[in-house]
């Protein structure tokens, strides 16, 4: 979904958020493998145009019940907190739990937040032509899967593109079709879009396929679904905040819980959720639990309950009151407990199970237009820990100045911190992040920190078989300042994390000889120490990264990378009926899944067609991403 940023002259806006999802096996032991701006405010000019785990317990884990607010204890950056005015409304099944006082959307004057959008010059007739043809391409692959989504798997979760039909995910609630709207929209389909949303009446969401509710992904692709498309779509489709709001109504039950917390996984019944008394988990993802905010202020601005954001409001707030007590502070662990509120984990990145919760910080403050400096604050404490400890640049042939995203383990609280050089597809949101919080927080340094990011997502991109980069992947981090290559050093740490071949032991060869034969046997480009997950699923954080970009500094090297990681992409995964996530970038006609995940269309899709539109299409002085 998007939303509009808050702007200047117009109501009229549209939303959707670049989501990450969380990669369920990331953490393992280190030695195995859209919103409108009110009118007073106005944009102002940029500064710089062009350019998983053990657990250390806790004597006392604190504990947080639901109570009124104490005045007299001011929160560090004067947190939202519950307003005596704002009383909930009587909407939906009744709670164990009830809210008494809710905290309500932040008011008052807008922030400047400044114009972070290249000014782009007139483009030449040439690179016109060229972009244009680009384009083109993108539209009919898009064409392509909805076609295909719609004549074998539609009102369904996600298509099967290689044998036809369907697979159901996420509730059976057509994740595809809610999730997809908003592009439909952007591309021109309008067509397409009213037939989608005319289809959307059809929804029953007081049906289920499935026992258990994953929140978060339910958030995402429904309720930003819903969202997005009612607002790019000028608010002219009541059915899509209607359903929008049922969506809300349901998953405001997880929350249902003592302490307010939610059931991120919630085993869920439409008739009987509501009499059972119900507690959040004591090891509940990160990301899961702190990747509602966009959806649910959205909601909440649209509809003017505040309960949506009353609902989000308390989980940042607990955010914030803890993020420098853990074990590396700034940074908040995978898993938190938040049935007793503990953040007792030891391992920490950006990358899946984490990713969103970071990614979503400048956004919310983009969306709540400045009002609040909580999650400006947030981010900027969670910087300095993430530049020393999870970005990393790896030890490559030529000595590309790239970054990756890793990750860290933090075992107590002496400060003792160890790298772990694993990056993710996921983590390639981090260089969007970084430049547009460099952008609106001022900090113009970080700019070349997500040019490093970027391209090196784009490095990965461009280093293997099949043009892709992997799901996930080791390598080394640089020694030095100089970071030159090393050979041997890569051997050895090919050999460090991969000690047998086809079942045989290679412990009595040298590490050189032991290196290469392993690197060769699991095809091993260069730099890459180990591929833990070959596969990629139709993924659009390195995208979506690349195209934020290329709107930021108008390096027209950042389209150039986008039509090259398109037409790898295209030549791998397209089948008869769509396009297929495949199982090995490291061959040159990998063998495909048949699954189409619903971001290919609602989100990969999206980017690689913003990246060659005309530069007013998803502006990202328009809109939050």
């Amino acid at each position: 979904m998007f939303l509009p940023r808050r702007k200047s002259t117009s109501l009229i806006l549209a939303c959707c958020i670049a989501f990450s999802l969380w990669y369920f096996d990331f953490f393992q032991p280190l030695q195995t493998p859209v919103l409108p701006l009110p009118p007073s405010q106005k944009q102002q000019p940029s500064a710089s145009q062009p350019d998983q785990a053990a657990v250390v317990p806790l004597e006392s884990p604190p504990q947080t019940p639901i109570q009124e607010p104490d005045d007299t204890e001011p929160a560090a950056s004067a947190l939202p907190r519950e307003s005596e005015a704002v009383k909930p409304k009587d909407d939906g099944p009744a709670q164990q739990y009830p809210v008494t006082s809710l905290i309500s959307l932040p008011t008052g004057t807008p922030a400047k937040i400044p114009k972070i959008q290249y000014d782009f010059p007139k483009e030449p007739e040439s690179a016109k032509a060229e972009r244009q043809k680009r384009l083109a391409a993108v539209m009919e692959s898009f064409e392509h899967s909805w076609q295909g989504y719609k004549k074998h798997a539609w009102l369904k979760d996600e298509l099967k593109p290689i044998a036809g039909g369907s697979v159901s995910s996420f509730g059976g609630w057509g994740a595809t079709l809610v999730d997809t709207l908003d592009t439909l929209w952007m591309m021109g389909l309008k067509e397409d879009f009213e037939e989608a949303v005319q289809a959307v009446g059809k929804i029953d969401f007081s049906k289920c396929e499935l026992e258990e509710l994953n929140v978060f992904e339910t958030t995402i692709r429904y309720l930003g679904g819903f969202l997005g498309a009612y607002d790019i779509s000028g608010g002219k489709h009541a059915i899509l905040l209607q359903k929008a709001k049922e969506v809300g109504n349901l998953l405001y039950g997880a929350f249902d819980t003592p302490n307010r917390m939610p059931v991120t996984r919630w085993k869920w019944d439409a008739k009987g959720y509501e009499k059972v008394k119900q507690e959040a988990s004591g090891g509940t993802l990160i990301a899961e639990i702190g990747s509602l905010t966009l959806e649910f202020t959205r909601l909440a601005q649209l509809t003017g309950e505040h309960k949506f954001y009353d609902a989000i409001q308390r989980i940042s707030n607990i955010l914030e009151e803890n993020q420098s007590k853990t074990t590396l502070p700034g940074l908040w662990p995978v898993l938190m407990d938040a049935q007793n509120i503990g953040f007792r984990d030891v391992g920490f990145t950006l990358g899946g199970m984490a990713d969103s919760t970071y990614e979503y910080l400048p956004k919310q403050h983009m969306l709540l237009g400045g009002l609040t400096d909580q999650y400006k604050n947030m981010y900027e404490t969670a910087m300095d820990p993430i530049k020393e400890h999870i970005f990393f640049r790896p030890l490559l042939p030529g000595s590309p100045d790239i970054l990756i995203s890793g990750g860290a383990r933090a075992t107590d609280y002496a400060g003792k911190v160890t790298r772990d050089t694993k990056g993710q597809h996921l983590g390639c949101f981090t260089g969007g992040m970084v430049g547009i919080g460099a952008k609106i927080f001022d900090r113009p340094s970080e700019m070349k920190t997500a040019r490093q990011l970027v391209d090196g997502c784009i490095w990965a991109y461009n280093h293997t078989q099949a043009g892709i980069m992997p799901e996930v992947f080791h390598m080394l981090a640089c020694p030095d300042e100089s970071c030159k290559w090393d050979e041997h050093a890569w051997l050895q740490g090919v050999a460090n994390r991969n000690n047998n071949l086809n079942g045989k032991t290679t412990d009595e060869m040298t590490v050189d000889e032991r290196g290469k034969i392993l690197a060769e046997e699991w095809r091993l480009p260069e730099g890459f120490t180990e591929i833990d997950d070959y596969r990629y699923i139709l993924r659009p954080e390195a995208i979506e990264s690349v195209f934020i970009l290329y709107r930021l500094t108008a390096d027209r090297k950042y389209q150039d990378a986008a039509w090259d990681m398109f037409k790898a992409i295209e030549k791998v995964t397209r089948t008869e009926i769509a396009n297929a996530g495949i199982k090995d970038v490291t061959v040159e006609k990998p063998e495909k899944d048949d699954r189409m995940e619903s971001f290919w269309l609602a989100e990969t899709l999206k980017y690689f067609y913003a990246i060659f539109a005309e530069p007013e299409v998803l502006s990202l002085d328009d809109f939050v991403l």
